[in-house]
């Protein structure tokens, strides 16, 4: 079973008794059926056991394995029994660490879910950017299950308002990552802050050594268990790629959507944000597109779900996590407009369609820079992906106008006789009245039927490439680098590696900047994995950052605004030497004393304008408050998060 994935309700008796023969709590079972859930998967299977026995325990386990379910229904049976023994516990009783605030919801939305038939449990989320209020007054109210990212929990802990001193079970989720980001001292402090008696169950994707001393330091002999990734995608999905310039990507998909014959439609974006432009894009061309991302609420979520099952909505643009457990039967195309960094969530999002022995459709959007993740795409599941073209003008004309004539003879095999009848003899007066020509007027009314849209698309032709990716002037003109320009350069000490650009920050040195800074701020605020981040050149007054080279307009919107140690990042591709307001700007911000900023802390002799003569802040309000009411997230020097 992928990751909290759903498959038909007609499991069979040997799946169900699979599931029973665990030893799992009746009630977690009882909500295991509701979900349709079959035969539990190898990490399922290996790793309930042991935890129901009480013993800790190390998972090594990709996203999409069923590691959610591994941990969640075992922590769940212990809670239920020891309610029926000891009562309701009005303070957690499970504590699961994650990386970043969509994992989080998506970790308590599975816990949720397995929960449904213990009615006196409650699950609470918390993580940065999101108002303290609510998140106090649920932990006042006493949630047995908490699931939160390590800056937001070290929050609560601070505050007082989280306690875990009887605390049952702790799960680090994908914990390379947190220390990737630069979580390791809140995962320290965590750890240190439970009782000794607690059980840990520790999942990671990689075990390289900083792994290694927490197990060793915090688990208790733990039992090691280790699952294969999987890398096969099914036969009956006809698996195309098509090269195509960021820029031309809507024009693109729309032009495939006019021209294939498809039902439901899931496209698939790597961060919030793009969901909701291409949404928005897709909206404005007239089509029944929704959004989901993982921070969506449960109900709203189950309502988009339905909506698409009724064919109330036909596209729904997604992020990885949110589609994860998502089983429509009428989905008929998967369109990864994003192209996934790993093979292993290509197999998980083209797993959408093609279900159940049903046929589908898998479309990969890749820029000529690219191609390398399609080679190891291949090469992970065995499987050629072939090349399409994009359907030309006269491709899209020709649909529309067999659409248009289907519509009409659809029409007049359907529509009541009577109605036909009295809008015909409408037209034939209008006709009589006007001595007009009969197919004029039907001209006219098939105007009107369009609302406004043209019958034929007058759009050109995209360009096409040749598949030996971009020319160097291509790059220069759409403001990439091309080549360092020698003393006094902003540029990069070396090329970035194929499908990355090197971007450029406003922040570096002198501003106490350290790479975990940028690294939490970017995987949090632009929605990237550490995988996606690359080198990190920090310098005097800017630091140099590889990243991907296609970052959406809203992508790089997020990372302009987002703040380390108190200063917006500007996050921009890197141009080369940096222009005369910058240099302005940072004079500015030094105090006007040149690249020496005078005293001993690194600040100019004058004092910053945001501190007072203790060197804390003003009594004046930072703007730091998002859309939603809650903080920026601010990342200091130490890779940790301020301002959660």
């Amino acid at each position: 079973m992928n990751e909290n994935e759903q498959t038909p309700q007609n499991e069979s008796a040997a799946d169900a008794a699979a599931f029973a023969s665990l030893g799992l709590d009746g009630r977690v079972l009882a909500a295991v059926a509701d979900l349709g859930y079959t035969a539990p998967s190898p990490i399922q299977e290996q790793t309930i056991p042991l935890l129901l026995e009480g013993r800790d325990v190390v998972g090594l386990a990709q996203t999409g394995t069923g590691k959610t379910g591994a941990f969640a229904l075992p922590a769940l049976s212990r809670l239920a029994e020891s309610a029926d023994v000891n009562g309701r516990s009005t303070s957690p009783q499970i504590l699961a660490l994650a990386p970043t605030r969509e994992l989080a919801l998506q970790v308590a939305d599975a816990f949720t879910s397995y929960a449904a038939h213990l009615p006196e449990v409650e699950v609470l989320a918390i993580y940065g950017g999101s108002p303290y209020g609510p998140q106090l007054s649920a932990l006042r109210r006493g949630a047995q299950v908490v699931v939160g990212t390590p800056g937001r929990v070290i929050d609560h802990l601070e505050r007082g308002s989280l306690d875990l001193s009887q605390l049952q079970t702790l799960v680090l989720d994908e914990a390379d990552e947190m220390l990737r980001m630069g979580f390791a001292e809140e995962v320290d402090r965590i750890l240190a802050s439970t009782p000794e008696s607690k059980q840990t169950a520790l999942f990671s994707a990689t075990m390289p050594p900083a792994i290694r001393r927490i197990s060793a330091k915090y688990l208790n002999a733990p039992e090691e268990i280790a699952v294969a990734r999987q890398s096969t995608t099914s036969s009956t999905i006809r698996q195309r790629y098509l090269q195509v310039a960021h820029q031309f990507k809507i024009e693109a998909m729309t032009r495939i959507l006019e021209t294939e014959d498809h039902d439901g439609v899931i496209a698939f974006v790597r961060t919030r944000a793009g969901t909701e432009e291409l949404t928005r894009r897709l909206s404005e061309r007239g089509y029944r597109a929704v959004a989901i991302s993982g921070d969506i609420a449960q109900k709203q979520r189950e309502k988009t779900v339905d909506d698409l099952k009724a064919g109330r909505v036909d596209i729904l643009v997604a992020t990885d996590v949110a589609a994860r457990g998502l089983d429509v039967e009428r989905i008929s195309l998967v369109v990864n407009y994003d192209i996934p960094h790993d093979a292993e969530s290509y197999v998980h999002r083209i797993g959408r369609t093609g279900r159940a022995g049903r046929t589908g459709d898998a479309v990969l959007f890749m820029t000529p820079r690219e191609r390398y993740l399609l080679r190891s795409i291949e090469k992970t599941t065995r499987m050629p992906v072939e090349q399409m073209q994009v359907p030309t003008v006269a491709e899209v004309n020709a649909a529309r106008k067999a659409k248009f004539t289907a519509r009409i003879a659809e029409t007049l095999a359907n529509a009541d006789d009577r109605e036909l009848a009295e809008l015909r003899a409408t037209i034939d007066a209008f006709i009589d009245e006007n001595d007009a020509d009969p197919r004029q007027v039907a001209a006219a009314i098939a105007v009107l039927a369009q609302n406004g849209r043209p019958l034929l698309s007058e759009e050109q032709e995209l360009p096409a490439f040749s598949g030996k990716g971009e020319r160097r002037g291509d790059r220069a003109e759409r403001g990439g680098r091309v080549s360092s320009d020698g003393r006094g350069s902003r540029g990069p000490t070396r090329e970035p590696a194929a499908g990355n650009a090197t971007y450029w920050v406003a922040v570096g040195h002198q501003d106490r900047v350290k790479p975990g800074n940028l690294v939490g701020a970017l995987a949090n605020e632009v929605g990237l994995s550490s995988k996606q981040i690359g080198a990190i050149d920090l310098r005097g007054n800017h630091s140099l950052v590889e990243l991907p080279a296609d970052l959406t307009p809203a992508q790089l919107e997020a990372g302009a605004r987002a703040e380390v140690n108190g200063r917006a990042l500007g996050l921009r591709l890197d141009t080369g030497r940096p222009t005369r307001s910058e240099q302005g700007d940072r004079r500015e911000r030094s105090g006007g004393f040149g690249k020496d900023r005078g005293d001993r802390d690194g600040r100019s002799g004058g004092f910053r304008k945001d501190r007072d003569h203790r060197g804390g802040r003003s009594g004046g309000f930072r703007k730091d408050r998002d859309e939603r009411g809650g903080r920026k997230p601010r990342w200091g020097q130490d890779g940790r998060r301020s301002g959660r």
